[in-house]
């Protein structure tokens, strides 16, 4: 492994699925545990409210500090953030997959990848190695496979849920953490967000069944397992039949309602 690596993780504050409580985001978690693991120096960011409790979390994962960049929700976090990574020049960019709570679209990683003019590598689950300044990733892939990629330094990387279980919050050092609060001068707001029109959240169709693996025998059998019969049809020629057994099958998976 390359020594003296300059390492930032992005974070924020997530929301437990079921209570709802703030906590540390479980994939910025897996990030920072990901950071931790490499030979190199690690910081913490995050652009929001330095007041969040849920913060604490990650300084009790046994990091010494996590700098702030103060702003409000309303504001663009990319404007604060690029900045302030184009003058810390990271050789690892590290952010969770998408966040848990407000806008949650994914595209952080993507919009940072790109104004920074570096190359982006989305659900990553391991770094193996980084040597002569290339490392090489493990990408989580459906079913449980993974793949094997090399990218030169530096890059964004997105880590996925299929990462190492990051390590539990040790209450003294969450404490013991010192949290630097950053006044950077006031980015603009998110012109897209001024114009959206908010409601009370509806429930959502649900998904298809989708399996997830958590140990190596499982990510095997996903992979080995053949489809299971026994109630599928074949229809020919009689293209009302055919859509009622589609439509049948929808509302069977809850993706649609009658």
């Amino acid at each position: 492994m390359q020594p003296d690596l300059n390492i930032a993780v992005l974070v924020s504050q997530g929301q437990h699925p079921v209570s709802g409580r703030a906590r540390r985001a479980h994939q910025d978690a897996c990030a920072l545990e990901l950071g931790l693991s490499l030979n190199g120096k690690v910081s913490a960011i995050h652009a929001g409210d330095p007041e969040q409790d849920a913060l604490r979390d990650y300084l009790g994962m046994g990091i010494d500090g996590l700098t702030v960049l103060k702003q409000s929700a309303e504001d663009d976090a990319l404007e604060l953030l690029y900045p302030y990574l184009n003058e810390q020049q990271p050789d690892i960019l590290l952010t969770g997959v998408r966040a848990e709570c407000g806008e949650g679209s994914g595209l952080l990683p993507y919009l940072l990848a790109e104004r920074m003019g570096w190359p982006l590598v989305t659900g990553i689950a391991a770094i193996e190695s980084i040597e002569n300044d290339e490392a090489s990733l493990l990408q989580a892939l459906p079913r449980g496979q993974r793949r094997r990629i090399k990218v030169k330094l530096p890059f964004v990387a997105s880590v996925e849920s299929a990462a190492a279980e990051p390590r539990q919050v040790a209450f003294a050092k969450a404490r013991r953490g010192r949290i630097a609060r950053l006044n950077p001068a006031p980015a603009q707001s998110d012109l897209a967000r001024a114009e959206w029109s908010l409601s009370p959240a509806k429930p959502r169709p649900k998904r298809l069944k989708v399996g997830t693996a958590k140990t190596a025998a499982d990510r095997f059998k996903q992979a080995t397992a053949k489809a299971q019969g026994g109630k599928g049809q074949i229809i020919r020629d009689d293209p009302q039949a055919a859509a009622k057994a589609i439509f049948d099958l929808l509302v069977e998976e809850g993706v649609l309602r009658k």
